[in-house]
């Protein structure tokens, strides 16, 4: 690399640094919020040069874990992590509700589908006991009446045979 352009990536390295360390001061000393992304705003760098920047990474969080400047409506000073602990909170108790809610709708998913299912006809009937015995009845049923209509056949036929003879016999007289 050429000596000149080194010299001036330097320079403009060392003006960005500059502007950072500044940033960081004017938020803390004026009490307003303190993060890589506002400090970068304030500074007209890039969030990438921070993390590239190692040492002024580090002042930049260490600045926001110091306390906050006195709250303007008259509370007392919240502290970045103390807000950082409320967040991790928050965080864990949404994670437990949106694990609970995932439990709940699995639970009303299958309420529902047993419900459709056995309103459809489709699903086995509560009463398979009821129906078990009412089917026995209608087979024994069934096997009766076969039986009636064989019986049935049976005197038909007789009937038919007697009706055979009897016009043989009264044709014979004739």
């Amino acid at each position: 690399m050429i000596p000149a352009m080194r010299d001036g990536r330097q320079a403009d390295t060392e003006r960005r640094r500059r502007r950072v360390a500044t940033a960081v001061r004017n938020a803390a000393k004026n009490g307003t919020p303190i993060s890589v992304a506002a400090i970068a705003r304030q500074a007209g760098v890039d969030r990438s040069f921070l993390y590239r920047q190692r040492d002024l990474l580090e002042i930049v969080h260490a600045a926001e874990l110091e306390p906050a400047a006195q709250d303007p409506a008259g509370g007392s000073p919240v502290s970045r992590a103390s807000l950082q602990a409320d967040l991790a909170n928050a965080q864990a108790r949404n994670t437990r509700l949106a694990a609970r809610v995932q439990q709940l709708e699995k639970r009303l998913s299958q309420a529902l589908g047993t419900q459709a299912w056995q309103e459809s006809g489709l699903g086995a009937p509560a009463d398979i006991d009821e129906l078990q015995r009412k089917i026995t009845r209608l087979e024994q049923h069934n096997v009766e009446l076969t039986s009636a209509l064989a019986e049935a056949r049976s005197d038909l036929d007789a009937a038919r045979e007697a009706n055979r003879d009897l016009t043989r016999a009264l044709n014979q007289r004739g």
